[in-house]
């Protein structure tokens, strides 16, 4: 093969249709150690029910790209996007508060206080410490330039919710570089936000591609049946490209040009030269692959964290839901973040019957609720009875009324390993694994997926 891409999660597929059509590379090869594609990504459905829901992530940002492998995948009709003027809650003090989604919501919002508002807008126009000369962590960068609150009642539980991830310890220019660039290059948040908008006006944008859909607003998208529709419909174009049930064993340096990798098959043992290698899979998988050419790179990769997260789907009756949660009489939303210090073990709240259609059936309302995380991986030791428990205990304290029926437990999937957090020094560590992989002289080696680019 020209190219072997090893992993077919969403990274993995998304790069061999990229090289199929974009870059002419015929002769791709990827491969899966499970039996199915698609990685993390696992959309459940009960059609008999009228449920349907997502036990890995739940959504993606409809950025240009995804949306073009979308399109290129012919799932431009299946596309769905989430409202985006549905409210974003915060539990804070007892009560889910909506979270500002434009500026203009800015003065009206009840989570921050007048103070707290003013020391954000103070510092976002660049009244504040400056930057330490040092590799910050999301907390550090924040609480110096928008103050404790919007750590406090908006940050933490973002990461929390979006990373699973303890933002004392995530790094602001890793995790979050888009903000961190921007007090870079202007002096502070708002001066490099001016900045980048004179520099988009005097290099303005290639033609953006007719084909692709416009979502209104900020927002997240799935598909009609769920975000397997992705991995499966690129599977389904690559055909025989893709590989599934093949565990990689070895790769190797061969005596020509390029690599031969070993694999252990349904069919036996089978081996491939290839003249490039993508790795996409998690990089403690990769670590233990690429020892034997690499010890260095080999070490750094096995430095990475992934905590523990555990994805709890239940469904309660409508009337379960305390009438003053209710927007015109429905759930509306896109769900609800919690803050670590409001006294509550769930991560957040996804509202999957708002925010997409057909996840639940009438007059059932569909929850997606996640646990665990950096600062809590006890989860690993819970029964899936006791991790519902935890998640109803929870929603009965804000969203749910207390005397409501049990919920109907759908779902309860534990993923031992879920997201490598974007530490202090992630930057650093991966740079270290992809120069020893160059050292030692082996160029047409990659790195990607999750790991490497969020």
């Amino acid at each position: 093969a020209d190219c072997v891409v090893v992993g077919g999660g969403i990274s993995g597929l998304c790069t061999a249709q990229a090289l199929a059509t974009k870059h002419g590379i015929g002769d791709v090869l990827v491969t899966e150690a499970r039996a199915r594609p698609g990685g993390n990504i696992t959309t459940v459905e009960r059609p008999d029910e009228g449920y349907l829901w997502e036990e890995g992530p739940n959504s993606f940002q409809p950025s240009d790209p995804v949306l073009t492998m979308a399109v290129d995948s012919g799932l431009k009709e299946d596309l769905v996007f989430g409202d985006p003027n549905a409210p974003r809650f915060v539990l804070w003090e007892g009560k889910l508060r909506p979270v500002p989604s434009k500026p203009a919501d800015l003065p009206f919002f009840d989570l921050m206080s007048i103070p707290g508002k003013l020391r954000a807008g103070l510092g976002a126009l660049g009244i504040r410490p400056p930057p330490p000369g040092r590799e910050e962590s999301v907390e550090e960068f924040v609480r110096r330039n928008l103050g404790a609150e919007v750590f406090e009642r908006l940050i933490e539980p973002f990461c929390s919710g979006v990373y699973t991830g303890d933002p004392s310890k995530l790094s602001m220019k890793a995790a979050f570089g888009k903000v961190w660039r921007l007090e870079e290059a202007g002096g502070s948040i708002i001066g490099g936000t001016i900045k980048t908008i004179q520099e988009r006006g005097k290099n303005p944008k290639p033609e953006r591609d007719p084909r692709l859909p416009k979502p209104k607003g900020q927002t997240v998208a799935s598909f009609r049946k769920g975000l397997a529709m992705l991995p499966n419909a690129i599977t389904s174009r690559l055909g025989s490209k893709v590989k599934l049930s093949w565990k990689l064993t070895s790769i190797t340096k061969s005596d020509s040009k390029g690599y031969v990798l070993v694999y252990e098959t349904p069919e036996g043992i089978v081996s491939v030269q290839a003249k490039s290698v993508i790795m996409t899979i998690p990089s403690y998988v990769a670590s233990d692959i690429l020892r034997p050419l690499s010890s260095d790179a080999a070490d750094a990769l096995s430095r990475f964290y992934y905590p523990p997260v555990a994805a709890v789907t239940v469904s309660y009756p409508k009337e379960a839901i305390r009438k003053e949660c209710l927007i015109d009489g429905e759930l509306q939303g896109f769900g609800q973040l919690h803050p670590r210090s409001q006294g509550v073990e769930t991560l957040g709240t996804i509202y999957s019957s708002s925010l997409f259609p057909n996840r639940a059936p009438a007059g059932r309302v569909l929850l997606l609720n996640y646990i665990g995380g950096a600062t809590n991986t006890g989860i690993v030791s819970k029964s899936e009875s006791e991790l519902v428990e935890a998640v109803d205990r929870d929603l009965r304290k804000m969203l749910i009324n207390p005397r409501a029926v049990d919920p109907y437990v759908l779902g309860v999937r534990v993923w031992p390993q879920a997201i490598p957090q974007f530490l202090v020094g992630h930057l650093d560590i991966l740079d270290a694994a992809k120069s020893a992989l160059n050292r030692s002289g082996y160029d047409g080696l990659f790195l990607g997926g999750n790991y490497v680019a969020g």
